[in-house]
This record gives C-alpha cells, sequence and structure tokens, in this order.
C-alpha cells in the first residue's frame, strides 16, 4: 500500500495550494541567502522542491542550484528552464556523493513524513551530504503556536474542488484528512497529509546527533525571530568542521 505523499503530491495538490506563490518563494530565498550568504555559491539541493518555485528564486544567485522531488507531476509542471536542473528521487535514498553539497533548503515542511527511525536517519544522511560549514535550511512547523491555533474542520474551495479539511494531533503527528469534491462532475477523494510533530528543542538535538548546529533560527519567511507565537520554526544547521 503506498504511504499518503507518493499519493498525493499531483495536480489537486499544486491546485489546492496555488495560493503559496512566486512571492512567498521570493521572500523565503531572501531570507534565507541573509542568513546563510553561502547558499549562493556551490551546489545547493532544493530537497522536496515540488514545481520548483523556491529554485527558480535560488538560482538567480546560484546558477548551480539543482532539485529534488519524488512527485513525477509536480517535476513535469516545473517551467521547462529548470528542468535540467531537477532530479526525481526519494529523499530517503538520494544519489549523491558525502561532502558534496554546499547547502540543502527544506522548504514548506517536507520533514517528519516518515516514521522516527526514518526521520533521524534522514537527518543524519543529510548532515553527511553537507561540506564542513555547509548549511541545512530546515523550513519546519512551530508545534506549539500549531497546538494553542488548530482549526479542527473548515471547508474552501480551489480551482473548481470543494475542500474540506479536518485536523487533528494524533500522538506526535498532525494529520490532516481532506475531501475533495470536484464541482462541475460531483467526483469525489479522500487524501491525508500526516507529519510527525517536532518541538524546536527535539530539531536541534536530532541535528546535533548529526552532526549540525543551529546557528540562526527564524519564526516565518519574513525573516522575525523565532518565537512561541510564529507560524514556523525555520533552523539554519551548519555542518561541523570536525565530527
Amino acid at each position: 500500500m503506498a504511504e499518503w505523499f507518493q499519493e498525493w503530491f499531483d495536480a489537486d495538490y499544486a491546485a489546492i495550494y496555488a495560493g503559496r506563490g512566486p512571492e512567498e518563494a521570493e521572500a523565503a530565498v531572501a531570507m534565507a541567502l541573509a542568513h546563510a550568504p553561502g547558499l549562493a555559491q556551490g551546489p545547493v539541493l532544493d530537497l522536496g522542491c515540488g514545481a520548483g518555485r523556491h529554485l527558480a528564486v535560488l538560482r538567480r544567485s546560484n546558477p548551480q542550484a539543482f532539485g529534488l522531488d519524488l512527485s513525477p507531476e509536480l517535476l513535469r509542471s516545473a517551467p521547462a528552464e529548470l528542468r535540467p536542473w531537477l532530479l526525481r528521487g526519494d529523499m530517503r535514498a538520494l544519489p549523491l556523493r558525502a561532502a558534496s553539497l554546499a547547502g540543502i533548503c527544506m522548504w514548506f515542511t517536507p520533514f517528519g513524513y516518515f516514521d522516527e527511525a526514518q526521520n533521524r536517519a534522514l537527518l543524519r544522511r543529510l548532515g553527511r551530504l553537507l561540506r564542513p560549514g555547509g548549511v541545512l535550511v530546515l523550513d519546519f512547523l512551530n508545534a506549539g503556536q500549531l497546538r494553542n491555533t488548530l482549526v479542527p474542520e473548515d471547508e474552501i474551495v480551489r480551482a473548481g474542488i470543494r475542500v474540506v479539511s479536518r485536523r487533528a494531533i494524533e500522538g506526535q503527528r498532525i494529520v490532516k484528512r481532506m475531501e475533495l469534491t470536484r464541482l462541475d462532475t460531483g467526483a469525489t477523494r479522500q487524501v491525508t497529509e500526516s507529519v510527525r510533530l517536532y518541538e524546536p528543542a527535539e530539531l536541534r538535538a536530532m541535528a546535533a546527533e548529526a552532526g549540525l548546529a543551529a546557528v540562526r533560527e527564524a519564526g516565518d519567511y519574513d525573516g522575525r525571530p523565532f518565537g512561541p507565537d510564529t507560524p514556523r520554526w525555520i533552523g539554519f544547521l551548519a555542518r561541523n568542521a570536525v565530527d
């Protein structure tokens, strides 16, 4: 049986999340370059890049930046000029050499999809791929703020699709179950998103186990400092010079 992330990232996903467009990507990448100027040089991987909205911005500053994603549909929807710089693959089995990257960016919560052992193994693997001094930009949910502001159910209409979303914290995961109904045909579809909900302290500790140190933290794409009420925890995790 396929896991949720193997089935969901398709044309419906792109239509529903279309509001997260180039303006947000521009702000996020500008903030990242201000905090970690080294991302402008050398091979930098946009991991879980989707259709490449962040990668397109980053490549203006760094022509060696490239992307990888599991979804063939999202990769096919990328602009033609980006496609030579896109790879399809599973982030748990990256076809890259150790210490080959100057940076890795993981935008819009592409971490925490797997079970505990796989999440920790992924972070260790990413640490090994970075050169000494290289930076992993880990864009994640602010777990405490999410718990305090969770909306259990809502309904929206996007691109001719009615989306009823039901959210719940189940154990250590935030789970979002969606019923999608096409307004023109009435066809329905059930999809799920499920992410391990890590506290910032847990992420810092996991990063340390992977040879990474949190050198900066932001609370949103505008670069505001991380705090209890910010919507995100964006960690800039630097590879230690010596393990």
